[in-house]
Protein backbone atom coordinates (compact mmCIF):
# COMPACT_ATOMS: atom_id res chain seq x y z
CA UNK A 1 0.00 0.00 0.00
CA UNK A 2 1.42 3.50 -1.16
CA UNK A 3 1.67 5.72 1.99
CA UNK A 4 -1.35 8.40 0.10
CA UNK A 5 -3.30 5.13 -0.82
CA UNK A 6 -7.04 6.15 0.55
CA UNK A 7 -7.71 2.96 2.86
CA UNK A 8 -10.97 2.66 4.69
CA UNK A 9 -11.15 1.00 8.03
CA UNK A 10 -14.43 -0.18 9.14
CA UNK A 11 -15.35 -0.63 12.91
CA UNK A 12 -11.92 1.90 13.67
CA UNK A 13 -13.52 2.10 17.71
CA UNK A 14 -13.42 -1.43 17.68
CA UNK A 15 -10.96 -3.76 19.28
CA UNK A 16 -9.57 -4.61 16.26
CA UNK A 17 -10.63 -2.02 13.95
CA UNK A 18 -8.38 0.60 16.63
CA UNK A 19 -5.54 -1.85 16.55
CA UNK A 20 -5.25 -1.73 12.89
CA UNK A 21 -6.03 2.12 12.92
CA UNK A 22 -2.66 2.50 15.20
CA UNK A 23 -0.72 0.62 12.91
CA UNK A 24 -1.56 2.69 10.27
CA UNK A 25 -0.51 5.89 11.96
CA UNK A 26 2.05 4.56 13.11
CA UNK A 27 3.35 3.76 9.47
CA UNK A 28 2.68 7.02 8.56
CA UNK A 29 -0.53 6.52 5.86
CA UNK A 30 -2.08 10.01 5.12
CA UNK A 31 -5.77 8.90 3.62
CA UNK A 32 -7.55 6.75 6.07
CA UNK A 33 -11.04 6.97 5.87
CA UNK A 34 -12.85 6.58 9.27
CA UNK A 35 -16.78 6.62 10.11
CA UNK A 36 -18.83 6.38 13.10
CA UNK A 37 -21.72 4.54 13.70
CA UNK A 38 -23.64 7.52 13.46
CA UNK A 39 -21.89 8.65 10.47
CA UNK A 40 -22.25 5.39 8.14
CA UNK A 41 -24.88 2.43 9.13
CA UNK A 42 -23.49 -0.36 7.48
CA UNK A 43 -26.39 -1.98 7.76
CA UNK A 44 -27.86 0.45 5.39
CA UNK A 45 -27.22 -0.75 1.99
CA UNK A 46 -27.99 2.57 -0.07
CA UNK A 47 -25.89 4.76 2.95
CA UNK A 48 -23.01 2.38 2.37
CA UNK A 49 -23.57 2.29 -1.48
CA UNK A 50 -23.73 6.60 -1.32
CA UNK A 51 -20.36 5.96 1.05
CA UNK A 52 -18.10 4.07 -1.65
CA UNK A 53 -19.10 5.98 -4.68
CA UNK A 54 -18.32 9.04 -2.78
CA UNK A 55 -15.23 7.99 -0.72
CA UNK A 56 -13.72 5.01 -3.65
CA UNK A 57 -11.36 3.92 -0.93
CA UNK A 58 -8.33 1.58 -2.75
CA UNK A 59 -7.74 -0.45 0.47
CA UNK A 60 -10.42 -1.78 2.94
CA UNK A 61 -10.18 -3.47 6.14
CA UNK A 62 -13.97 -5.03 7.23
CA UNK A 63 -13.67 -4.93 11.13
CA UNK A 64 -17.22 -3.48 12.04
CA UNK A 65 -19.36 -6.57 13.24
CA UNK A 66 -21.65 -7.31 16.49
CA UNK A 67 -19.39 -9.19 18.57
CA UNK A 68 -19.72 -10.73 22.23
CA UNK A 69 -19.34 -13.47 24.82
CA UNK A 70 -21.36 -16.34 25.90
CA UNK A 71 -23.87 -14.31 27.67
CA UNK A 72 -24.42 -11.76 24.61
CA UNK A 73 -24.66 -14.81 21.94
CA UNK A 74 -26.96 -16.71 23.68
CA UNK A 75 -29.53 -13.93 24.63
CA UNK A 76 -29.30 -11.87 20.97
CA UNK A 77 -28.88 -14.45 18.43
CA UNK A 78 -30.99 -12.82 15.91
CA UNK A 79 -28.86 -10.08 16.25
CA UNK A 80 -25.83 -11.52 15.76
CA UNK A 81 -26.68 -13.03 12.47
CA UNK A 82 -28.45 -10.18 11.06
CA UNK A 83 -26.27 -7.34 11.61
CA UNK A 84 -23.28 -8.94 10.87
CA UNK A 85 -24.63 -10.58 7.71
CA UNK A 86 -25.53 -7.00 6.52
CA UNK A 87 -22.80 -5.52 7.22
CA UNK A 88 -20.34 -8.03 5.50
CA UNK A 89 -23.00 -8.48 2.16
CA UNK A 90 -23.11 -4.44 1.94
CA UNK A 91 -19.39 -3.54 2.29
CA UNK A 92 -17.88 -6.41 -0.12
CA UNK A 93 -20.89 -5.90 -2.59
CA UNK A 94 -20.05 -2.26 -2.76
CA UNK A 95 -16.29 -2.98 -2.46
CA UNK A 96 -16.59 -4.59 -5.51
CA UNK A 97 -18.55 -2.42 -7.09
CA UNK A 98 -16.47 0.95 -6.63
CA UNK A 99 -13.30 -1.29 -7.80
CA UNK A 100 -11.31 -1.47 -4.07
CA UNK A 101 -8.14 -3.21 -5.13
CA UNK A 102 -7.63 -5.02 -2.04
CA UNK A 103 -10.26 -6.28 1.01
CA UNK A 104 -9.31 -8.09 4.39
CA UNK A 105 -12.33 -9.56 6.26
CA UNK A 106 -11.65 -10.22 9.83
CA UNK A 107 -13.54 -13.28 11.01
CA UNK A 108 -13.53 -15.30 14.07
CA UNK A 109 -12.30 -18.39 15.17
CA UNK A 110 -15.49 -19.53 16.30
CA UNK A 111 -16.14 -20.73 12.74
CA UNK A 112 -14.46 -23.90 12.72
CA UNK A 113 -16.31 -26.99 14.40
CA UNK A 114 -16.85 -27.54 17.53
CA UNK A 115 -14.70 -30.81 18.28
CA UNK A 116 -12.67 -30.08 15.54
CA UNK A 117 -9.13 -31.54 15.31
CA UNK A 118 -6.27 -29.43 17.45
CA UNK A 119 -4.67 -27.55 16.54
CA UNK A 120 -7.26 -26.22 13.86
CA UNK A 121 -5.81 -25.95 10.16
CA UNK A 122 -7.78 -23.43 8.14
CA UNK A 123 -8.83 -26.84 5.81
CA UNK A 124 -11.18 -27.94 8.66
CA UNK A 125 -13.77 -24.94 7.84
CA UNK A 126 -17.29 -26.70 7.26
CA UNK A 127 -15.48 -30.27 8.39
CA UNK A 128 -18.51 -30.44 11.48
CA UNK A 129 -21.39 -28.82 13.86
CA UNK A 130 -20.88 -25.74 15.42
CA UNK A 131 -20.39 -25.13 18.67
CA UNK A 132 -24.18 -24.14 19.62
CA UNK A 133 -23.21 -21.25 22.27
CA UNK A 134 -22.23 -18.89 19.04
CA UNK A 135 -23.67 -20.70 15.66
CA UNK A 136 -25.81 -17.80 14.42
CA UNK A 137 -22.38 -15.39 14.90
CA UNK A 138 -20.29 -18.32 13.13
CA UNK A 139 -22.55 -19.11 10.27
CA UNK A 140 -22.54 -15.13 9.37
CA UNK A 141 -19.01 -15.19 9.57
CA UNK A 142 -18.51 -18.04 7.44
CA UNK A 143 -21.09 -16.54 4.92
CA UNK A 144 -18.51 -13.39 4.98
CA UNK A 145 -15.82 -15.67 3.88
CA UNK A 146 -17.68 -17.79 1.45
CA UNK A 147 -18.49 -14.29 -0.34
CA UNK A 148 -15.02 -13.12 -0.65
CA UNK A 149 -14.03 -16.41 -1.92
CA UNK A 150 -16.84 -16.03 -4.39
CA UNK A 151 -16.17 -12.97 -5.55
CA UNK A 152 -12.30 -13.62 -6.12
CA UNK A 153 -12.93 -16.34 -8.10
CA UNK A 154 -16.47 -14.75 -10.07
CA UNK A 155 -14.83 -11.25 -10.59
CA UNK A 156 -11.01 -11.68 -10.09
CA UNK A 157 -10.89 -9.65 -6.69
CA UNK A 158 -7.89 -9.76 -4.23
CA UNK A 159 -10.34 -10.30 -0.53
CA UNK A 160 -8.89 -12.03 2.06
CA UNK A 161 -10.15 -13.34 5.33
CA UNK A 162 -8.39 -13.64 8.24
CA UNK A 163 -9.27 -15.44 11.51
CA UNK A 164 -7.70 -14.16 14.56
CA UNK A 165 -7.76 -16.36 17.90
CA UNK A 166 -9.42 -14.81 20.98
CA UNK A 167 -8.46 -11.20 21.25
CA UNK A 168 -7.87 -9.09 23.72
CA UNK A 169 -6.07 -5.40 24.30
CA UNK A 170 -6.52 -1.55 24.27
CA UNK A 171 -10.17 -0.46 23.56
CA UNK A 172 -11.67 -3.41 24.88
CA UNK A 173 -14.96 -4.21 26.02
CA UNK A 174 -15.57 -4.63 29.57
CA UNK A 175 -19.02 -4.79 29.92
CA UNK A 176 -19.74 -8.10 32.11
CA UNK A 177 -22.87 -9.08 29.82
CA UNK A 178 -21.18 -8.98 26.60
CA UNK A 179 -17.88 -9.17 27.29
CA UNK A 180 -15.67 -11.76 26.42
CA UNK A 181 -13.77 -13.71 29.09
CA UNK A 182 -10.38 -11.88 29.42
CA UNK A 183 -11.74 -8.42 29.83
CA UNK A 184 -14.40 -9.72 32.07
CA UNK A 185 -11.78 -11.39 34.16
CA UNK A 186 -9.98 -8.34 33.95
CA UNK A 187 -12.75 -6.06 35.33
CA UNK A 188 -13.92 -8.96 38.14
CA UNK A 189 -10.92 -9.24 39.78
CA UNK A 190 -10.26 -5.22 39.96
CA UNK A 191 -13.85 -4.98 41.72
CA UNK A 192 -13.28 -7.39 43.73
CA UNK A 193 -9.62 -6.10 44.77
CA UNK A 194 -10.95 -2.93 45.27
CA UNK A 195 -14.19 -3.87 47.24
CA UNK A 196 -12.22 -6.21 49.35
CA UNK A 197 -14.46 -9.05 48.40
CA UNK A 198 -13.43 -12.33 49.54
CA UNK A 199 -14.10 -14.23 46.45
CA UNK A 200 -14.78 -14.10 42.19
CA UNK A 201 -17.03 -16.43 40.70
CA UNK A 202 -16.26 -17.58 36.92
CA UNK A 203 -18.49 -19.56 34.52
CA UNK A 204 -17.77 -22.65 33.98
CA UNK A 205 -15.04 -25.31 35.33
CA UNK A 206 -11.69 -23.76 34.07
CA UNK A 207 -11.06 -27.01 31.91
CA UNK A 208 -11.62 -25.31 28.32
CA UNK A 209 -8.32 -24.46 26.83
CA UNK A 210 -8.01 -20.82 24.86
CA UNK A 211 -5.96 -19.21 22.97
CA UNK A 212 -5.10 -15.48 23.49
CA UNK A 213 -3.76 -12.81 20.74
CA UNK A 214 -2.92 -9.33 22.20
CA UNK A 215 -4.60 -7.12 19.42
CA UNK A 216 -1.72 -4.61 18.50
CA UNK A 217 0.16 -8.24 17.47
CA UNK A 218 -3.23 -8.34 15.02
CA UNK A 219 -2.98 -5.06 13.77
CA UNK A 220 0.80 -6.00 12.52
CA UNK A 221 -0.49 -9.25 10.79
CA UNK A 222 -3.43 -7.62 9.04
CA UNK A 223 -0.89 -4.62 7.85
CA UNK A 224 1.14 -7.35 6.92
CA UNK A 225 -0.88 -9.59 4.68
CA UNK A 226 -2.78 -6.54 3.46
CA UNK A 227 0.97 -5.76 2.19
CA UNK A 228 1.76 -9.07 0.48
CA UNK A 229 3.48 -9.19 -2.78
CA UNK A 230 0.74 -9.96 -5.66
CA UNK A 231 2.10 -13.23 -6.74
CA UNK A 232 1.74 -14.62 -2.65
CA UNK A 233 -1.55 -12.63 -2.18
CA UNK A 234 -2.63 -14.34 -5.86
CA UNK A 235 -1.93 -18.26 -4.05
CA UNK A 236 -4.46 -17.34 -1.59
CA UNK A 237 -7.06 -15.32 -3.20
CA UNK A 238 -7.34 -17.09 -6.64
CA UNK A 239 -7.62 -20.77 -5.53
CA UNK A 240 -10.28 -22.63 -6.80
CA UNK A 241 -9.70 -25.75 -3.83
CA UNK A 242 -9.51 -23.53 -0.66
CA UNK A 243 -10.99 -20.39 0.45
CA UNK A 244 -9.01 -17.09 0.99
CA UNK A 245 -8.37 -17.54 4.71
CA UNK A 246 -5.94 -17.55 7.34
CA UNK A 247 -5.37 -17.77 10.91
CA UNK A 248 -3.72 -15.66 13.39
CA UNK A 249 -2.82 -16.60 16.51
CA UNK A 250 0.32 -17.58 18.63
CA UNK A 251 0.49 -20.89 18.30
CA UNK A 252 -0.17 -22.53 21.95
CA UNK A 253 -3.39 -22.12 24.73
CA UNK A 254 -3.81 -21.97 28.22
CA UNK A 255 -6.59 -23.49 30.08
CA UNK A 256 -8.85 -21.11 31.83
CA UNK A 257 -8.23 -21.19 35.17
CA UNK A 258 -4.38 -21.04 34.09
CA UNK A 259 -5.81 -17.70 32.57
CA UNK A 260 -7.62 -16.90 35.75
CA UNK A 261 -4.41 -17.24 38.12
CA UNK A 262 -2.39 -14.80 35.60
CA UNK A 263 -4.60 -11.76 35.59
CA UNK A 264 -5.09 -12.50 39.37
CA UNK A 265 -1.92 -11.91 40.07
CA UNK A 266 -1.11 -9.28 37.85
CA UNK A 267 -4.45 -7.46 38.69
CA UNK A 268 -3.28 -7.96 42.43
CA UNK A 269 -6.34 -9.69 43.78
CA UNK A 270 -5.63 -11.81 46.82
CA UNK A 271 -9.08 -13.58 47.01
CA UNK A 272 -10.77 -16.81 46.12
CA UNK A 273 -11.84 -18.29 42.72
CA UNK A 274 -15.08 -19.90 42.50
CA UNK A 275 -16.06 -21.77 39.65
CA UNK A 276 -19.62 -22.25 38.74
CA UNK A 277 -19.58 -25.38 37.27
CA UNK A 278 -23.71 -24.59 36.59
CA UNK A 279 -22.47 -22.34 33.79
CA UNK A 280 -21.56 -23.36 30.03
CA UNK A 281 -18.16 -24.07 29.39
CA UNK A 282 -18.13 -23.53 25.64
CA UNK A 283 -15.90 -25.20 22.94
CA UNK A 284 -13.76 -27.23 25.06
CA UNK A 285 -10.38 -26.10 23.01
CA UNK A 286 -9.91 -23.73 20.31
CA UNK A 287 -5.83 -23.65 19.47
CA UNK A 288 -5.61 -22.57 15.91
CA UNK A 289 -2.87 -23.72 13.38
CA UNK A 290 -0.49 -20.41 12.61
CA UNK A 291 1.56 -22.22 10.10
CA UNK A 292 0.13 -20.85 6.81
CA UNK A 293 0.60 -16.96 8.15
CA UNK A 294 4.49 -18.08 9.38
CA UNK A 295 4.78 -19.54 6.34
CA UNK A 296 4.06 -16.48 4.77
CA UNK A 297 6.83 -14.34 7.20
CA UNK A 298 4.38 -13.24 10.13
CA UNK A 299 4.51 -14.49 13.62
CA UNK A 300 2.99 -13.19 16.97
CA UNK A 301 5.14 -10.89 19.10
CA UNK A 302 3.73 -10.29 22.20
CA UNK A 303 3.50 -12.27 25.01
CA UNK A 304 0.48 -13.19 27.18
CA UNK A 305 1.73 -11.72 30.38
CA UNK A 306 2.75 -8.74 28.72
CA UNK A 307 -0.38 -8.34 26.58
CA UNK A 308 -2.19 -8.60 30.25
CA UNK A 309 0.15 -6.32 32.04
CA UNK A 310 -0.88 -3.32 29.23
CA UNK A 311 -4.13 -4.14 28.72
CA UNK A 312 -5.28 -4.23 32.66
CA UNK A 313 -3.02 -0.19 32.79
CA UNK A 314 -5.43 0.30 29.58
CA UNK A 315 -8.22 -0.67 31.60
CA UNK A 316 -7.14 1.81 34.49
CA UNK A 317 -6.42 4.44 32.41
CA UNK A 318 -9.14 4.50 29.52
CA UNK A 319 -11.97 2.78 31.03
CA UNK A 320 -11.77 3.76 34.97
CA UNK A 321 -10.35 6.81 34.22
Amino acid sequence: MDLDAKIYVAGHRGLVGSAILRQLEKAGFRNVVTKTHSELDLINQEAVRDFFVREKPEYVFLCAAKVGGILANSRFPAEFIHKNLAIQVNVIHESYLSGVERLLFLGSSCIYPRDCPQPIKEEYLLAGPLEPTNRPYAIAKIAGIEMCWAYNRQYGTRYLAIMPTNLFGPGDNYDLETSHVLPALIRKMHEAKENGTDSVVVWGTGSPRREFLYSDDLGVAAMYLMNLESAELGKISSSVESPPLVNIGVGKDITIKELAEMVREIVGYNGEIVWDTQKPDGTPRKLLDVGKVKSLGWKSRISLKTGIDAAYKDFLENYLG
